[in-house]
């Protein structure tokens, strides 16, 4: 396998299918799917989930809503995802946990670093939920500090899209894909592969960030056994 150990970042709105919002059961199925296959060939997965699908705490701040209100029902809303991908992935008998930023024992485990990295060494797909539990950050930077935190080797960011374009292609038919490309030229480029924030810090730790259509059947079984497919960024 090319990776040992990955962080695989979801966007909530991947999760709504062809719904308007909400949460879509067959998309559900299928992601599960994509990640038991990834599972059984000895890979450790560690997820990230979005809330968007639900709710978005910089719309609700947009409409008069207290920020941090707002951001912390984002984080409750990635916590719901969390647990129906939960149930999803468990459905396909693989065995999962999910470690949350903010306490909720009756339904998640508290994040804690070790414990994280101990149930992906016993095969246990980990699922982090509510963010980094403080409002301002969005879950691509808790996807990039939990990557840190367990030493993942790469962040895999399955959006709806093939890779990193120089222009959106869904408006822009002109737009040509970069099969690799540095973390200077992004930024320079004004390409939007994360926050700011986010993208600092992985810049920061030397952590690669590759960008593929998640939702294109067995693209993720191929990522992790070496086929190029997607944008790599990387420190060249």
């Amino acid at each position: 396998m090319q990776y040992k150990r990955i962080l695989l970042k979801l966007s909530g709105e991947a999760l709504m299918g062809d719904n308007q919002y909400g949460i879509d059961p067959k998309r559900l199925a299928e992601y599960a799917q994509e990640i038991k296959a990834a599972v059984e060939t000895g890979l450790e997965i560690a997820i990230v989930i979005g809330g968007g699908n639900i709710f978005r705490g910089v719309s609700g701040a947009a409409q008069g809503m207290d920020r941090v209100q707002g951001d912390y029902m984002g984080m409750l809303a990635t916590c719901i995802n969390g647990m129906a991908l939960q149930s999803a992935i468990e459905a396909t008998g693989v065995k999962t946990r999910l470690l949350t930023a903010i306490k909720m024992e009756e339904i998640a485990e508290p994040f804690i670093k070790r414990r994280a990295v101990r149930h992906l060494e016993k095969g246990r797909v980990v699922i982090f939920g509510a963010g980094t539990g403080n409002p301002y950050f969005t879950t691509d930077t808790a996807s990039v500090l939990r990557a840190i935190e367990i030493q993942a080797d790469v962040i895999l960011k399955g959006t709806r899209v093939d890779g990193i374009y120089t222009a959106d292609p869904e408006k822009d038919s002109t737009a040509t894909k970069f099969d690799t490309i540095s973390y200077r030229d992004v930024l320079d480029k004004g390409l939007k592969v994360m926050d700011s924030t986010a993208f600092t810090l992985s810049e920061e730790n030397s952590l690669p960030i590759l960008v593929f259509d998640m939702n294109t059947k067995g693209n993720l079984q191929k990522l992790i056994t070496g086929e190029k497919i997607g944008t790599i960024v990387t420190d060249k």
